[in-house]
């Protein structure tokens, strides 16, 4: 078990733009009696051209900070998880701590574990804490996925949404807490970068073509990558077999047990991998939350997301032992008991 780290301020930023399944029904083959029963989604949040994932990380953070009852100042680690910068470069969290007022000796660094990246995130700032011997980090995830979409494809256009989560944590060496994460190099989710040139190998859906395999790993696709892309099934089964995983390896590490902790609270991918997992674990369905019907996957945002959620309904209490699990793009997988203590 590691020193550990607690959770004391949450916040969130919601999108204005709400896109209902029947929205895109207009635009594409679909309908709301399609994707809810495999997906549990019904709407989703899409930014308006006044918002991006900086101007939603900026207000989620601001949020948490208040709630833990801190000012910008005392925050000395700050950690944005995103795979939808607004820039290359500056950081978003470069941004974050010019507009929270942090001060200059305070490490900043955005990452990109797609799905995972705010359970990743919480042990880069449990690190940095650490090396830097201070108290309080900032952890955010923030996307605005909605311009990596292309409408006409509805295997990620009905999934996706924008919005941001965040959680100010404390380093506390008498706090329960462990980690584990881990990944599997696979290119089962893709979105669009810097095209280079360099590599070669795939299908249009993302997925390998042996035939390529050795001619580097995907030339002629980046070429073509205009939107995420996304092989479904292969994610969903990925996801069932390593989200119970996850939830073992962390479990064993602290001496827990799902009876013993209050809430489960994964990635918010699909209601299907999330009553899989239940079923798989033979667990209480209660303690699993699941918010993915109003805001659809929001990857690296949606574990905050669905926590300050869950904090403005009232389903959070001081003491509350939660174990958050992360899996996505990478393909990367991660998990973590934290506690939740309210300032």
């Amino acid at each position: 078990m590691m020193e550990g780290l607690k959770i004391l301020g949450l916040g969130s930023a919601i999108p204005s733009k709400r896109v209902h399944n029947d929205d895109l029904a207009k635009l594409v083959d679909t309908s709301d009696e399609w994707i809810f029963p495999r997906t549990g989604i019904h709407e989703r949040r899409f930014c308006e051209k006044d918002e991006s994932a900086g101007t939603l990380a900026v207000k989620a953070a601001k949020e948490a900070v208040e709630d833990a009852g801190l000012k910008g100042e005392d925050i000395g680690v700050i950690v944005v998880a995103t795979m939808s910068p607004d820039f290359s470069t500056p950081s978003l969290a470069a941004i974050v701590a010019r507009e929270l007022g942090t001060k200059e000796d305070v490490p900043v660094l955005d990452l990109n574990a797609a799905c995972s990246g705010f359970v990743y995130g919480l042990e880069v700032a449990r690190g940095l804490l650490l090396s830097t011997n201070k108290d309080y980090a900032l952890v955010v995830g923030t996307e605005q996925l909605s311009r990596l979409l292309k409408i006409e494809d509805r295997t990620t256009s009905v999934i996706f949404g924008d919005g941001a989560g965040a959680a100010v944590v404390k380093r506390d060496a008498k706090t329960l807490y462990a980690s584990y994460l881990g990944s599997k190099g696979d290119y089962s989710i893709m979105a669009p970068g810097i095209y280079t040139g360099a590599f070669d190998g795939f299908y249009e859906d993302g997925t390998e073509n042996p035939e390529k395999q050795g001619e580097g790993v995907s030339a002629g696709k980046h070429e073509k990558l205009d939107h995420l892309v996304m092989d479904g099934k292969g994610v969903f089964l990925f996801a069932i077999d390593i989200v119970p995983h996850c939830i073992e390896k962390v479990l064993e590490k602290t001496g827990d047990s799902l009876e013993t902790v209050q809430h489960v609270v994964c990635h918010q991918a699909n209601s299907r991998i999330i009553r899989n997992v239940v079923r798989h674990m033979k667990a209480d369905p209660k303690k699993f939350f699941e918010n993915m019907e109003y805001f659809g996957n929001t990857s690296g945002a949606s574990i905050p997301m669905a926590l300050k959620d869950m904090q403005e309904k009232g389903l959070l209490h001081s003491g509350d032992k939660l174990v958050l699990v992360g899996f996505g793009s990478g393909l990367t997988y991660a998990s973590a008991e934290i506690q939740y203590e309210k300032a």
